[in-house]
């Protein structure tokens, strides 16, 4: 897919439902720890990933960057770490005028006042004044790879990011993981509708029937009648 094509489509799209769009789709769901939150509210981060894993010198954001390709999310790898910002303006100018789409840094920034100027899109832990506070040696698969959380993403990877996180996704999915959440966000748009209308969720959902079906069969779950019924909420 092509980066715009990603972008435009992802903007009329949530992080959660392409996150549902997997549960359905039997993808694995790797979202972002909690706590991975844009620097400014309602920002939208759309890309393929660019990995970077800091130790602790600026010189490997620079290389990403010079090998990146316009709309490139660059994903930086610092640990998590919490008492030192590994990202700060001069990084994110430097993003912005190669044409990235974003930064999501699983780690802390800093100079917030001076990324707000700059404008591009940026995913932290949050920010504190210390930049790196030693140098340590650069692993080989430094710019292949980048661990976020639980997960390990690489080139192969698209980042999606907005107010209620990030989430990665395949590439090669990406296509068909969007037109499922696409029909997942139609479908609950209608529910919004008709309970603005006077229809109760419990009502379109049938929910009446599935507490009188699990009278008969204690083992159906919810979410096995929201297949039936074609209800999306629960994915």
């Amino acid at each position: 897919m092509r980066p715009q094509e990603l972008i435009e489509r992802f903007a009329r799209l949530t992080c959660a439902h392409v996150a549902d769009a997997c549960l359905r789709a039997g993808v694995p769901v790797r979202c972002g720890p909690a706590g991975l939150a844009a620097v400014l509210p309602n920002r939208r981060v759309a890309g393929r990933v660019l990995p970077a894993q800091h130790v602790g010198s600026v010189d490997v954001f620079l290389e990403a960057i010079e090998r990146a390709a316009p709309g490139d999310v660059l994903v930086v790898d610092n640990g998590g770490r919490r008492d030192e910002a590994c990202v700060g303006d001069l990084v994110v100018a430097e993003a912005a005028a190669a044409g990235l789409s974003g930064v999501v840094i699983w780690g802390l920034h800093r100079d917030t006042v001076d990324i707000t100027a700059i404008g591009l899109p940026v995913f932290s832990l949050g920010s504190v004044p210390a930049g790196p506070l030693a140098v340590t040696e650069r692993p080989a698969d430094a710019l292949e790879l980048a661990t976020v959380g639980e997960w390990v993403v690489t080139r192969e990877d698209v980042v999606l990011a907005d107010d209620d996180g990030v989430l990665f996704l395949p590439a090669e999915d990406a296509d068909a993981l969007l037109d499922v959440a696409e029909g997942i966000r139609d479908t609950e748009r209608r529910q919004a509708e008709h309970i603005r209308g006077g229809e109760s969720l419990r009502g379109q959902l049938g929910f009446a029937d599935f507490l009188a079906a699990r009278e008969d069969s204690p083992g159906l779950t919810f979410r096995e009648h929201l297949r039936s019924v074609g209800g999306a909420i629960e994915e």
